[in-house]
């Protein structure tokens, strides 16, 4: 029941930072959790980073003191700030909105860290 909708995606230099959105559509007031996750060529789509609703918020372990994830106070939007950007964080990220019913995902935005 809910849509997403990411932008922010692009090219940039190592070391550089990105600024990632999740706009949430449909029965925003039923989502408990949003998250970014991400694919990277050839290999299995991991967790980024998720917030709740009470702004619980868990990263992995290779973004943490880098990436920082936030929502708005009606909680239909999601922003993961990415610094530091490393090769490694090249993929399609992902925007993932979870309801006590259903699991929503986003298009994907392509975000390639290269020189």
């Amino acid at each position: 029941q809910v849509q997403l909708v990411e932008s922010g995606g692009g090219l940039v230099q190592p070391g550089g930072s990105l600024r990632l959105s999740c706009a949430a559509s449909g029965n925003s007031f039923s989502i408990v959790v949003m998250g970014w996750y991400r694919q990277a060529p050839g290999k299995q789509r991991e967790l980024v980073a998720t917030i709740s609703t009470g702004d619980r918020i868990n990263y992995a372990e290779s973004v943490k003191g880098r990436f920082t994830i936030s929502r708005d106070n009606a909680k239909n939007r999601v922003w993961l700030q990415m610094n530091s950007l490393k090769p490694e964080d090249t993929a399609v990220y992902y925007c993932n909105a979870r309801t006590i019913i259903d699991n929503s995902w986003g298009q994907g935005t392509q975000v390639t860290v290269s020189s």
